[in-house]
């Protein structure tokens, strides 16, 4: 797959995500083990890898389509206990 490709499939996706401000974090979180959060620290972390600074902010910015701040206001609402509950179980470590 050429990084063409990747790239448009990568864009779609973050069309979907913004289009898609009903969804959760959190529910993300708890289905398929990340977030809009995780995507934003990937692109951090891969800018870094490619030599580029990144702040937290900026890569947030990029996939949330607006400042974080500003999507967190309008589109994310306080965790359940049941949501709660539920990451608490998907991100427990075995000892």
């Amino acid at each position: 797959m050429n990084d063409a490709i990747q790239a448009a499939a990568f864009r779609r996706l973050l069309k979907h995500l913004r289009e898609r401000s009903d969804v959760q974090n959190i529910d993300m979180m708890n289905l398929a083990g990340f977030c809009r959060n995780c995507l934003s620290r990937w692109v951090q972390e891969e800018a870094s890898a490619a030599g580029i600074v990144v702040d937290k902010e900026g890569s947030r910015e990029f996939v949330y389509g607006m400042p974080y701040a500003d999507w967190k206001a309008a589109h994310q609402t306080p965790a359940t206990p049941e949501q709660q509950a539920a990451f608490e179980q998907a991100n427990a470590k075995d000892v």
